[in-house]
Order: structure tokens, then sequence, then C-alpha cells
């Protein structure tokens, strides 16, 4: 089904944008008819507004068309995994990476995924210290791939006394949630687990029984021999048994992404065009204080909507992203395209 839903998303989009084009060409002729004789220039005719109503709109689905494109890599399809972690800082990064979760979630919610939040540590005074989102829907992993890396905040600190600027980081990674389709096999050997109270906020429960699961596995790098800790940890319920099916998906899903970066780097040196990709590089800057700005510095995109970046409305920043990786790295201007 999933394979029959792709298959007819491409077919009925490419049969409306085809109709949306050759309507234009009538709407066009119209519009040019109903100007013929009007001395003002500037004038507009309802054929000439239907004409530009017609245009925006098939120039957004073909956008679209464009945008869904860009999401053909192995993985684009899948659900997502999110973690954010706090930077140095204390208070005021704790408070900044609860700020980024508020955001995912909203961007999540905006755009018909299902969200839940599988295991959450929460600041000592305020905020998060660490949070891990799932994000189950299509291709959300296409999509918030563009957020891997640190976000930066500066704005004026209100636990600051003396109210000056401040400027704090918090990192994001994105891995791909695997599905039933998708087969990993795991080392059970290379295998543990403990239990833990969960902690946190009300329920009796909460604190009495061991639900909370934590998961250690040795990966094993293929190419360097060198071993690796993960470590999952899932608080998602107050049923252990679910909370450990739970982080065997996790786990399936962080050895599916590291399997998908080793291809990606073979691919990448062999075609002598390696990217340098790295958790911890800096992609966008937060700035609340002296002005309002959101900036991306991958793509140069900018914004002075910066309330609405924080709602979650994101999707400009990964589009223009998915477009310029998709052009090779080249992108003009949107605001110099006529």
């Amino acid at each position: 089904m999933k394979n029959l839903n792709g298959i007819k998303f491409w077919v009925t989009g490419f049969d409306k944008a085809t109709t949306e084009v050759d309507d234009l060409d009538v709407l066009y002729e119209f519009a040019k008819e109903s100007l013929e004789g009007l001395e003002d220039e500037a004038a507009s005719t309802p054929e000439s507004e239907e004409l530009d109503a017609a245009y925006s709109l098939a120039e957004k689905d073909l956008e679209s068309l464009e945008l869904r494109n860009m999401l053909g890599g192995e993985g684009d399809n899948l659900g997502a995994v999110l973690t954010i972690n706090s930077g140095a800082g204390g208070t005021e990064s704790n408070d900044w990476s609860a700020m980024l979760m508020r955001m995912y979630m909203r961007w999540g919610e905006r755009n018909g995924h299902k969200v839940t939040v599988t295991d959450l540590q929460e600041g000592d005074e305020v905020g998060i210290k660490s949070v891990t989102i799932e994000f189950d829907g299509e291709y959300a992993y296409g999509y918030l791939k563009a957020e891997n890396g640190v976000h930066r905040l500066v704005r004026i600190s209100p636990f600051n006394a003396q109210g000056k600027r401040q400027t704090t980081f918090s990192s994001v990674f994105v891995y791909p949630l695997v599905d039933d389709t998708i087969e990993v096999s795991i080392n059970q050997s290379k295998l543990s687990w403990d239990t833990f109270r969960a902690g946190g906020h009300g329920g009796q429960n909460v604190n009495k029984v061991e639900s909370g699961v934590r998961l250690r596995y040795i990966y094993t790098d293929p190419d360097t021999g060198k071993d690796e800790e993960i470590l999952i940890e899932n608080t998602e319920t107050r049923d252990q048994p679910k909370n450990r099916a739970k982080a065997l998906l996790l786990l399936k899903s962080r050895l599916y992404d590291l399997e998908m970066k080793r291809r990606d780097a073979k691919k990448a040196e062999i075609e002598g065009s390696k990217k340098k990709i790295e958790w911890g590089s800096q992609i966008r800057s937060y700035v609340l204080h002296p002005y309002k700005m959101v900036n991306d510095l991958r793509t140069g995109y900018k914004t002075a909507d910066t309330q609405g970046v924080l709602d979650g409305d994101l999707n400009e920043f990964m589009r223009r992203l998915l477009m310029q990786e998709g052009t090779g790295g080249a992108t003009a201007p949107v605001e110099d395209i006529d």
C-alpha cells in the first residue's frame, strides 16, 4: 500500500500540475483580451485576477512536486526520531532546549505527524536537559534530517539579573524510524538491559515501579573495527515490556542510520566530493535581541518572523536546504526569481 500510495502521489500530482499549466494558456488569452483598450496599464480585470490566482496555484503545486522529488534518498519516506541535548550554560541552555522541543512538536502537529515523547530528562530548575521525540508519518525523516546540528540562541536572558545578552547552544540529532519493511540484525551478545524508576511528576506508580528501561549496545564499525556504545533510554509508558519493545525499535533505527551514513560516506569519497557533515556543526542562529532574525547558515535564508519559526513554521528552511542539495549545492535566491 505504501508503494501504491507513492506512485499514486506522482501520477495524481503530475496530472493536476499539467492541467493547471494548460489552463494558464487559456486564462492568459482571456486576460489579454479583457485588458485591450484600457488606458491604465496597471488596471486589473476579473480575468487578470483569475489568471494571477491560477498562476500562484500552479506554481505552488509544481514546487510541491519538485520538493518531493528531492526526498528520494534511502529512508527519506520513513518516520523520524529526533533528540535534543542541552549544551553548556545550565539553566539558559535547558530553557532553550525546551523551546526547541516545543518548536519541533508544533511542526509535527502542523504537518500531520503523530508526535510522541519517548524519553525526557528535565532540567534542575527549568527546561530540559535532553529529550527524544518520535515523529510517525510519511517523509518525516526526509524533512527533519535538515535539522541535524547545533542551534544557537541569542537573547536577553530572563535568568540573568543584570539583563545582559547571552548566547547559548543546543544540539539536534535526527535519524530515521525504521518500520516492519526494514530488517536490521542485532547481535544479542552485545546487548544489555538496565531498569530504573522513571521519576518525574504525577502518578504513584512513577516512583515505585522500575518501568523505565536503559538499553546498551556495543556497535562495531565494519570499516575501522572500533567499538561504540549506543545508549537508549525509554520511559514512554508505565509498562516495562512496551518500553523494552520501543527501545529495541529505536536501536534498530540508530543502526539503520549508522549504516546509511557509512554508505553515504563511501559514495561521497568515491565521487571525490565528500561533504563534511558533523553532528556538532552550527546550522542556524535564532537572534531575539537587539533585532529579531532567524538565519540558516547553510542556505543563507533569513526571516524576521522569529515567533512563527518558534511556533513550528520550519518548512521554508527545510525546502531551501533540500532544493539546494538537489541542485548540487547551488541555489538562486527566491527573491530574484520573477
